[in-house]
């Protein structure tokens, strides 16, 4: 019997093994966004995936753009849907897992260089590049809240995935760093202490839709994903595996329904039901036939308008082709157009209206899938679409899925827990 006859035959269907940096026990994870807030409270199985436990759901209040704007309303909205999931669950949570989207949240990409003379590359080298990109990239009134290698150059040989053991003369990394407002992230912390809450990671929103969305081999061959909210439009693009760059657009499904509330002078709460169930960007023979009944502001109930539904096209397709426009420009603006493939993902809400596939393929002149988020155990069917793609991220993450090797701690200080000790020092700074 040779050696190769003793190594184990893969067996299909076989269980995940768990990832080394897993979370283990219960723990709770919290998507605040401009339209909803989500809590699930889960944990994770001996075969690594999550399995949820509870679950909470509430309209989002008290957000704008993905910043609290209303710190009372916003303390509501997130009691509420995490007494849901700790109900739900028979479990009480002093922490959570939070989507970072508050404080228009931007990435760079950063090339550090670093001498080794000939020795091996320890964990304390990796730790001095990323702190030395965190220096250069750093700008007052913003703060590095993320941070991790892309990829590695050791000496001339490039791609390097993980360089500690290899023995070089220097050492070059592409770092990214993701950053935000203090302000934002100060509101943001005061907001969650309000619930008796303390931030245990923050989790860069579009990233965590990716994790939910993308397969592999599209996180290898290069793939943007585009996750249209209710206050923003979000952008991850991810290559070689890592995500590379990130960006937020201040345009999403809220102003879609404005423009239909504003233009055909109707109630809000119709607007969005308008939007919800007769929406599209795509234009048909049979809508200047079919006809919607339309309440007026102001006007008493029985007094109804009756529109074209080729007229809610016509207000709703100039506002996704400028949401796509933009995503467009900020692609081209941070230089990654061509690492992101011709691959795009897109989830969140705003994906599911009619045509919004076909308008951005066109825009953005790339292949275009709709991205619904992997089946998780115990998750309800009702919070297993697309606009709950944030939320399933975060419990990849939890998982263990999309964590670098090292990632940066944000504050000045470097011990204890580090989203704790960043409030902290975001408080002593006030």
């Amino acid at each position: 019997m040779n050696a190769l006859s003793r190594l184990p035959i893969p067996v299909e269907g076989a269980p995940t093994p768990r990832r080394r940096h897993a979370r283990s026990g219960t723990f709770g994870v919290l998507d605040i966004g401009t339209t909803k807030t989500v809590c699930l409270i889960a944990r994770i199985e001996g075969d690594g995936t999550p399995r949820v436990l509870g679950f909470g759901w509430q309209r989002g209040r008290g957000v704008k753009g993905g910043s609290i704007v209303d710190l009372e309303e916003a303390e509501r909205a997130i009691r509420a849907a995490v007494g849901q999931a700790e109900e739900m669950s028979d479990t009480k949570l002093s922490g959570m897992i939070v989507n970072l989207s508050c404080g228009q949240p931007d990435s760079r990409l950063l090339h550090v260089q670093w001498p080794i003379n000939g020795r091996a590359v320890t964990d304390a080298d990796l730790r001095a590049i990323l702190a030395e990109g965190r220096r250069r990239g750093h700008e007052d009134g913003r703060e590095t809240v993320h941070g991790a290698p892309v990829s590695f150059t050791v000496d001339e040989t490039p791609g390097v995935e993980d360089p500690r053991g290899m023995v070089c003369e220097t050492l070059a990394a592409r770092v990214h760093l993701v950053d935000a407002s203090q302000a934002a992230l100060r509101n943001l912390g005061t907001c969650l202490a309000r619930c008796d809450l303390e931030v245990e990671e923050l989790v860069s929103a579009p990233f965590a839709a990716g994790l939910a969305t993308l397969v592999e081999d599209e996180k290898r061959i290069g793939a943007t994903v585009i996750d249209m909210g209710g206050g923003t439009t979000s952008i991850a693009v991810f290559a070689e595996g890592q995500l590379i760059h990130t960006s937020q657009v201040p345009v999403g499904g809220w102003q879609v329904t404005n423009d239909l509330a504003r233009v055909l002078s109707t109630p809000i709460n119709h607007a969005e039901r308008l939007k919800t169930l007769h929406g599209g960007a795509l234009a048909s023979a049979d809508d200047e036939r079919e006809m919607l009944p339309i309440p007026l502001v102001g006007e008493e109930e029985d007094h109804i308008a009756r529109i074209p539904r080729a007229m809610v096209v016509n207000i709703i397709r100039p506002r996704l082709e400028e949401t796509f426009e933009f995503v467009r420009d900020r692609l081209e603006q941070a230089g990654v157009a061509k690492e992101a493939g011709t691959r795009v993902v897109l989830t969140g809400g705003g994906s599911l209206l009619i045509g919004a596939r076909e308008l951005a393929a066109t825009v953005l002149e790339r292949q275009v899938r709709l991205g619904r988020p992997r089946a998780t155990r115990g998750l309800p069917e009702t919070a297993g679409g697309a606009p709950f793609a944030v939320a399933v991220g975060l419990l990849a993450w939890a998982a263990g899925e999309g964590r670098p090797i090292v990632d940066v701690a944000p504050g000045p200080e470097r011990t204890g827990n580090p989203i704790r000790r960043f409030f902290d020092w975001l408080k002593a700074r006030a």
